[in-house]
């Protein structure tokens, strides 16, 4: 067992400079940061006549915010009868990073909804939401409701011709997945406004949740190499509104108890499906079990899948372990959760 530092309480304190992991500086306008990460890029490709098995193609979503979104078109769809029964299955995803890094052209981003796209017979719409701290918090959500608002009337003919947007799910990574849920209950409210868009379900893969109190996972996994506590703090402090603490509820969902209750009868009111991944080995994952005890207590129809080991976004950088998520996925469209493979 390695050595630990311990605070007054005897919890063991983070050793891991939070800066050094996550590659940033603080600007001296302490509203802006400097990003060092070195993460490659992926253009679309959008040429038909290409032998790529997905389409890909950028179009703006708010020129003023320098927001836009990334369409992923399996090329067999160009081949399909354009009738209403052909269309594809809509997944809206949100990239993970934090809230403060990375992007929908990060190229394990990109390779994941290529591969998803690929492999779910599905269009995939990734979105370009603004980043904290110099966007803080609810600004992501509001680009990620945006890129909803623009489907539903959109002329894009990728989306016009090929995806069902009357079979819709939204789907989030680490932050994405934190995103994934705070949409969703926007568009509890916002039904009618949406259509014909019509969210069928949410897909909360290693949700990005907070607390003011530490969690025996946290603990446990205090100097994680991937997601270490002092990293996980300082970008909550950088992306939540400032002066407020983690127990605030873009980063704690259940902590105020009547809010939770009305959210949960907005879901169950509507039908919607969730669907909880995570693993043991995520620092999160306390919080995550949590999340989904909470939804089974208000009757929402909510399946986990938590595996044993493995790491936070392990999905995302490791193709081997996509595969087995889009088994998963697949399924869950299709509402056959009485097949769900169970995540090794």
């Amino acid at each position: 067992m390695s050595h630990h530092e311990y605070d007054t309480n005897q919890n063991p304190i983070c050793t891991v400079d939070p800066y050094d992991y996550l590659k940033i500086i603080r600007n001296p306008d302490g509203r802006t940061i400097t990003r060092h990460l070195q993460v490659p890029t992926k253009s679309a490709s959008p040429d038909p006549t290409s032998l790529s098995p997905v389409l890909t193609k950028d179009v703006t979503l708010n020129p003023t915010h320098n927001t836009w979104i990334r369409i992923f078109l399996p090329s067999k769809a160009l081949t399909n009868t354009n009738n209403d029964d052909n269309k594809l299955p809509l997944i809206v995803y949100y990239h993970g990073g934090g809230f403060i890094l990375l992007s929908a052209s990060s190229s394990f981003h990109h390779d994941f909804c290529s591969d998803m796209a690929a492999q779910l017979s599905a269009v995939v719409v990734s979105v370009e939401y603004r980043l904290a701290p110099e966007h803080r918090l609810p600004a992501a959500y509001d680009d990620a409701f945006e890129a909803l608002d623009w489907i539903k009337s959109t002329d894009e003919i990728w989306l016009r011709e090929f995806a069902d947007v009357s079979n819709c799910f939204l789907m989030g990574t680490s932050a994405g997945g934190n995103i994934t849920y705070h949409v969703g209950l926007r568009a509890l409210t916002a039904v009618d406004e949406l259509a014909p868009l019509k969210i069928k379900g949410l897909v909360l893969h290693h949700s990005f949740f907070g607390g003011v109190k530490r969690t025996e996972s946290e603990i446990r996994l205090v100097n994680n190499p991937v997601l270490p506590l002092s990293g996980n703090d300082l970008m909550w402090e950088l992306a939540l509104p400032i002066g407020v603490d983690r127990d605030h509820e873009y980063s704690n969902p259940t902590a105020d108890v009547r809010r939770w209750s009305d959210n949960c009868d907005g879901i169950k009111g509507l039908g919607w499906r969730l669907l909880v991944v995570g693993c043991d080995g995520d620092p999160l994952i306390d919080r995550q079990v949590e999340f989904v005890e909470m939804l089974k207590k208000n009757g929402v129809d909510v399946v986990s899948q938590f595996s044993q080991g493995y790491y936070h976004g392990v999905e995302i950088v490791d193709p081997t372990k996509a595969t087995e998520l889009f088994v998963l996925l697949t399924q869950f469209l299709n509402n056959d959760n009485s097949q769900l493979p169970k995540l090794k």
